[in-house]
């Protein structure tokens, strides 16, 4: 369906959502707070991208008292690949490598 593939690119052409996507390609699953302090944007747009990305069936969640955390779902093969390539090839950018060194020197902040 050219609507559900059209989607598809909408989740990975907004760079707020490659952003996270690189954080949970490389650490798995992630609370929002980590996301939120990593890349130093406010939760309502953290979250408002988590659910776009949630809502496409990219991410999945799950609930852990009050905090929520997000991991990448395994879809179908095509968005699967195109997930394989942003992991293999896609993420070298100065703003990728900037997020993944910010998000080692923070500490677990959910508390």
């Amino acid at each position: 369906n050219t609507n559900d593939l059209s989607q598809l690119f909408k989740c990975f052409s907004e760079p707020i959502r490659l952003r996270i996507l690189n954080l949970l390609l490389t650490h798995g699953e992630l609370c929002v707070c980590n996301i939120v302090d990593t890349l130093e944007i406010s939760q309502g747009v953290v979250s408002r991208h988590l659910a776009y990305l949630r809502n496409n069936d990219i991410l999945k969640s799950r609930r852990e008292g009050t905090w929520m955390y997000y991991q990448i779902t395994e879809k179908d093969k095509f968005s699967q690949s195109i997930i394989n390539q942003l992991k293999k090839n896609g993420f070298d950018s100065p703003e990728f490598k900037k997020d993944l060194a910010k998000f080692s020197k923070l500490k677990n902040t959910c508390k």
